[in-house]
């Protein structure tokens, strides 16, 4: 059962096919009206792509907060990976390879996947195929590797580079048939593998962008009912928290890791916060076969089935909040001066009360952390 919510009308900004008429939008929201006009009706993928600084900056003009902007990037993503595919799907028709021979679904990963992107994310996807007879192996995959190289290819001539990991549908290992995902998650959940583990994170933060939904679905349904019971491998997720502890020292003092660090008083949020919160939460996820993929729907899924108190979901989600904001700024603010949107933090320009309400949702995610081990 799923935890019943009620959709924000925000999140229908990037459903269609086409982007939002700015004549539809009221003077109450001129900022993203003027944004939109700016941009125009029928933009590439790379102008569209370029535009979402803009679209940013016009949300947080209307004072949206930062988790609901994360999903609306998530969204003009989705909606740039859709239009990709579909060019993508119309070249080849027009090169005389037809029409998909069987149905498929692309899914995003990642961030994306939990609705929770930020600025300048690379791609990261998959692919889930309906059955095909093996005798069509060679015809239909090759269909489908020549899709999934083409919508990456356009996407990363938009702005969205090619995931350094190799995580696309245009390699064999993210581009599968339902019963080989399937197949696939029973080997990774097998043992207690790091490899295996940390492949599989990857995944199971998927979410439906294109094709046929009832197959991510389907996938959603299996991870629901089989990975609850893979002890050994949900033991194992929970011993990689070590691997990326919060920013904390000891003695519960402010502290990140240096290693890749642009001055001594940075903390790389997205590594020594964020992530270790997403982490938790779909660990705990996991256990009590929540099918939620973004962190905040996952933590209040966790305290609808008694997983969780009322108290600590408030407090997580508050904290993920705060933390999407820090990095949020901290991106706009460094794009503005010429530098990379990444996932480090300049202390320095953190106020006291930012500081002191920093270490206090690292300590309400470290403690998470011990709740999602012991199960």
């Amino acid at each position: 059962m799923r935890f019943l919510h009620r959709a924000s009308p925000w999140r229908e900004l990037f459903a269609g096919e086409t982007l939002p008429d700015p004549a539809s939008l009221p003077d109450l929201v001129a900022p993203l009206r003027d944004a939109l006009i700016d941009l125009g009706s029928h933009p590439d993928l790379a102008d569209a792509h370029a535009w979402q600084s803009t679209l940013v900056e016009a949300l947080l003009r209307l004072d949206l907060p930062a988790w609901r902007i994360s999903q609306l990037i998530s969204d003009h993503n989705a909606w740039l990976y859709r239009r990709a595919v579909r060019l993508a799907e119309a070249e080849m028709k027009g090169q005389g390879w037809g029409a998909p021979p069987v149905a498929y679904c692309v899914v995003v990963l990642g961030s994306g996947g939990r609705h929770e992107s930020l600025l300048a994310p690379d791609q990261d996807n998959a692919m889930i195929i309906d059955e095909y007879p093996d005798a069509r192996h060679l015809e239909i995959d090759g269909y489908f590797q020549s899709l999934g190289e083409r919508f990456s290819d356009r996407l990363d001539r938009a702005g969205i580079p090619l995931c350094s990991g190799h995580v696309m549908a245009r390699w064999p290992m993210w581009r599968k048939r339902l019963s080989e995902w399937q197949r696939q998650l029973e080997i990774w959940s097998a043992d207690r593998r790091v490899k295996r583990v940390q492949q599989a994170n990857i995944l199971l933060d998927f979410t439906p962008v294109f094709g046929d939904m009832g197959l991510a679905e389907a996938l959603s349904d299996w991870v629901a009912t089989r990975l609850p019971a893979a002890g050994l491998f949900l033991d194992e997720m929970g011993a990689l928290f070590d691997e990326q502890p919060v920013a904390l020292d000891r003695l519960g003092r402010l502290a990140g890791a240096l290693e890749g660090a642009p001055h001594e008083r940075a903390i790389n949020l997205k590594h020594q916060a964020i992530l270790p919160l997403v982490a938790a939460a779909r660990l705990m996820s996991l256990r009590h076969g929540v099918r939620e993929t973004d962190t905040r729907r996952r933590l209040a899924a966790l305290v609808a089935r008694g997983k969780l108190g009322a108290d600590s979901c408030r407090e997580l989600t508050a904290a993920h909040g705060r933390l999407q904001a820090l990095l949020l700024h901290e991106q706009c603010h460094n794009l503005a001066a010429g530098r990379a949107a990444d996932g480090w933090v300049d202390m320095t320009r953190l106020g006291k009360d930012q500081r002191m309400l920093l270490r206090h949702d690292l300590q309400q995610i470290r403690a998470l952390q011990r709740r999602g081990r012991r199960g």
